[in-house]
């Protein structure tokens, strides 16, 4: 995924599949660098109900913003945050 050329056209339009999809990328992402306990805030990600999905989602914006080292992970959770209100 080129996430430079993602940011010109941010997607606000997300649905729950390409939400969850996003998600699933946010935990692989997350176990390959080592980060455990961000990997588990998604770790059933496909089955959560919306408004979990959306306490995970900031939550994890919360804890991430502030550390520069990852930013496809920061993106990615920034582009779904945008998205939340499409969950149903």
């Amino acid at each position: 995924m080129n996430e430079e050329n993602e940011t010109l056209r941010w997607p606000t339009n997300l649905d729950r599949a390409a939400i969850v999809e996003r998600l699933v990328q946010v935990r692989v992402l997350a176990e390959e660098a080592g980060l455990e306990d961000l990997a588990a805030r998604f770790a059933d990600v496909e089955n959560m109900p919306s408004g979990q999905i959306g306490t995970s989602v900031v939550s994890a914006l919360t804890w991430i913003q502030e550390k520069t080292e990852y930013p496809a992970i920061t993106s990615q959770l920034a582009m779904v945050a945008m998205n939340l209100k499409n969950l149903k």
